[in-house]
C-alpha cells in the first residue's frame, strides 16, 4: 500500500531507492542473571572482536576519503577496545556476578567515563568520549542493533532521519545517497542548504519520515513539490521516472548557458555567484557557471573533527578556492558558529536562545586567537585570487571597526614578517540582523560591500525561528517588511558607490529574483545548482519592468499579495 508524506520542497530533483534509517538505535540495558557465565564471557568477547573488525574498516575508509587526521579518531577507538584495562573487568565482572555481558559492560564503561571525566587532563576527558562510543558500539552488537553509519552505504539509499546535522550531510556519499527526507527543518535548515550544494533531492519537514518508513522500503522523494512516497505503486514508480527524466532534460537546456554572462532582456548585467562550504564544491561552481563566489562558509573547515584547524591548514583551503576560481571574486566569511552549528571541542555553554546568543563575530572578537589565526591564513592566500573578506552576524558599527582593525594588525605583522599579501582586499559585512540594515546609510561609508543573509534577517525580522517547522508560515521572503529592509540595504550601498549582494536562499529563488533584479542588487549568490535556472530567468527579464514591479509590489501588504503580483507580471 502506497503511503505519502507532504513535507518542503528543499532541494530539488526526483530520487528513487531503498530508504536507510540514520536513527540512533535504544541500547537501554537492565540487569540479568545468566546460566553460563563463560558462554556470556565468550558472546562478549564475539561483540567485542565484530567492533574491532568494523573500526578498521571505517578507519581505513576515513583514511582513504577524509585524510590521516580524520582517521586518527578511529585510531583511538581501536585502542580502547583493544585495552585489557577496560575489558578485563568487565570480564571479570560477568563471571564473579554471574551477570549478563550488556549490564557490566554498560556499569564498567559508566564508571571509567565518570572517572575520566572529572579530571583536569584534557587528553583523559577526552578519553571519556572514546570510551562512551566504544562501548555503544559493543553494546549494539550484543543487543543486536545496528547503529548507522552514513559513510560505510555501499548501495543507492535515501536517507530517513529526523533531522541531519552538517557533519552528518558531509559525511553523505553521492554516489549512493540518491536522496533524504526528515521529520524537522525548513527550507533554510543547513542541511538543506547542504542537500542543493551536493545536488541531492531532499524534503524536509514531513514531521512522521522516521516513524512512517522502515529500513529497505523503497521510497520516492519529490524534491520539486515536497513530497514522499514510501512503497509506490510499480505505476507511480514509472510516472517519476519519466518526471525524473524530463527534469534531467530541462538540466541539459539550462546547461547551455554555463559560459553565458547573466544579462537581462534589456542589457543590464548581474553577477551569478555561488555559495559553497568546502574546496570541493568548487566544481559544482565551474559546472555551473558561476561568476564568482558569493559566500564561502569557512566553518565547515573546523566541523567534524576534535580540534581547531591549524594557519597552514586554513590557509590550503582557501589558496585552493581562490587558485580554483582564477580572477573571479571570491567573497569568504569568517567563522560563523553558534546557532545550529555546534563545535563541541570548544566547550561553549549551553544558551537558552543560542541563534541569539554568542555565535559568529561576537565569538571571534572575544576569543582572538581563533579569530587571528584565521585572518592571517586568509590574508597569506590573497595572492592567489581575487579575495573580499566578509564578516557575519554584525549588529554595531563598533563590531565592524575592532573586526577590520584586527585584520588589519594581522596584515601589518605578516608584512614585517616578509611575507606578500594582496593589495587590496575588499571587506564587508552580512546584513542579516535588523538594526544593520536600518543603518545601512552609516554602515555604508565604511563597508567596501553589503552581503544580504536573508535565512537569519527573515527570522530575526519575523521572530521566528527559521528551524521550528510549526511556524514555518512565518518564513516569508517576500513579506513587504523583508523588501524594504533590502531595498534600504540596496539603496545605501548605491549612494556610496558600494555593492550590495545577496548570499540568503532567497537570492536563488524563482519569485524573489524579479523583484530583486528591480531592486539593483548587483550580485546574486546561490547554491551552484540554481545558477543555471536563475541566468535562464533573468535573460527573459527586463530590468526596466522589473523596477516597476519592485516598486509596486513594496505597496502591497502581505506576503501572498507580492507572490500573486510577481506570478501576474512573470508569465
Amino acid at each position: 500500500m502506497s503511503t505519502l508524506l507532504n513535507g518542503i520542497a528543499a532541494s530539488n530533483g526526483i530520487a528513487i531507492a531503498k530508504a536507510y534509517r540514520l536513527i540512533e538505535p535504544d541500547l537501554t540495558v537492565s540487569k540479568q542473571t545468566v546460566e553460563s557465565a563463560e558462554a556470556e564471557v565468550s558472546r562478549f568477547n564475539k561483540a567485542v572482536e565484530t567492533s574491532k573488525s568494523e573500526l578498521q574498516t571505517i578507519r581505513d575508509k576515513a583514511e582513504k576519503d577524509l585524510g590521516a587526521d580524520k582517521a586518527a579518531i578511529f585510531d583511538a577507538h581501536l585502542l580502547v577496545v583493544s585495552d585489557p584495562e577496560l575489558l578485563g573487568p568487565i570480564e571479570d565482572k560477568i563471571q564473579s556476578e554471574g551477570i549478563n555481558a550488556e549490564f557490566a559492560l554498560k556499569d564498567t564503561a559508566d564508571m571509567f567515563v565518570s572517572m575520566f571525566e572529572q579530571m583536569d587532563n584534557e587528553y583523559m576527558r577526552e578519553r571519556a568520549a572514546d570510551i562512551r562510543d566504544v562501548t555503544k558500539r559493543i553494546l549494539s552488537h550484543l543487543l543486536g542493533v545496528q547503529i548507522p553509519n552514513p559513510s560505510m552505504i555501499q548501495e543507492e539509499v535515501v536517507i530517513i532521519a529526523e533531522d541531519l546535522t552538517p557533519s552528518d550531510t558531509a559525511q553523505l556519499n553521492r554516489q549512493y545517497v540518491k536522496g533524504f527526507t526528515t521529520d524537522i527543518g525548513g527550507r533554510t535548515s543547513h542541511s538543506a542548504i547542504m542537500a542543493r550544494s551536493m545536488e541531492i533531492p531532499a524534503v524536509v519537514g514531513t514531521k512522521e519520515a522516521t516513524s512512517a518508513i522502515e529500513n529497505g522500503d523503497l521510497v520516492i522523494v519529490d524534491g520539486i513539490k515536497g513530497e514522499v512516497h514510501i512503497n509506490p505503486t510499480p505505476e507511480l514508480v514509472e510516472k517519476y521516472k519519466q518526471e525524473a527524466a524530463a527534469y534531467e532534460q530541462q538540466k541539459a537546456e539550462w546547461a547551455k548557458l554555463i559560459n553565458e554572462k547573466t544579462v537581462s532582456a534589456d542589457g543590464q548585467h548581474v553577477e551569478l555567484a555561488a555559495n559553497i562550504g568546502t574546496p570541493k564544491d568548487l566544481e559544482g561552481v565551474v559546472n555551473n557557471g558561476g561568476e564568482g563566489v558569493g559566500l564561502y562558509r569557512t566553518e565547515f573547515l573546523y566541523m567534524g573533527r576534535d580540534q581547531m584547524p591549524s594557519e597552514d591548514e586554513q590557509y590550503e583551503a582557501y589558496k585552493a578556492v581562490l587558485e580554483g576560481m582564477g580572477t573571479k571574486p571570491v567573497v569568504v566569511r569568517t567563522l560563523d558558529i553558534g546557532g545550529d552549528k555546534e563545535l563541541p571541542y570548544l566547550n561553549l555553554p549551553k544558551e537558552m536562545n543560542p541563534f541569539l546568543g554568542y555565535r559568529a563575530i561576537r565569538l571571534c572578537l572575544d576569543q582572538q586567537d581563533i579569530f587571528r589565526t584565521q585572518l592571517r591564513a586568509l590574508l597569506r592566500a590573497s595572492v592567489y585570487g581575487n579575495l573580499k573578506i566578509m564578516f557575519p552576524m554584525i549588529a554595531t558599527l563598533g563590531e565592524f571597526r575592532q573586526a577590520k582593525a584586527i585584520l588589519e594588525e594581522e596584515k601589518q605583522k605578516l608584512m614585517a614578517e616578509g611575507t606578500k599579501v594582496a593589495d587590496r582586499i575588499e571587506t564587508g559585512i552580512m546584513v542579516e540582523i535588523p538594526s544593520t540594515a536600518v543603518m545601512a546609510d552609516t554602515f555604508a561609508k565604511e563597508v567596501d560591500f553589503f552581503s544580504i543573509g536573508t535565512n537569519d534577517l527573515i527570522q530575526y525580522t519575523m521572530a521566528a525561528d527559521r528551524m521550528n517547522e510549526r511556524i514555518s508560515y512565518l518564513y516569508q521572503p517576500y513579506n513587504p517588511a523583508i523588501l524594504r529592509l533590502v531595498k534600504m540595504v540596496i539603496d545605501a550601498a548605491h549612494k556610496e558607490g558600494k555593492w550590495a549582494g545577496m548570499c540568503g536562499e532567497m537570492a536563488g529563488d524563482e519569485t524573489a529574483i524579479p523583484i530583486l533584479l528591480g531592486l539593483g542588487l548587483d550580485e546574486f549568490s546561490m547554491s551552484a545548482t540554481s545558477i543555471l535556472k536563475a541566468r535562464s530567468l533573468i535573460n527573459k527579464l527586463s530590468k526596466a519592468e522589473m523596477e516597476k514591479l519592485a516598486e509596486s509590489v513594496l505597496q502591497l501588504d502581505t506576503n501572498e499579495a507580492v507572490m500573486e503580483a510577481v506570478g501576474k507580471a512573470v508569465k
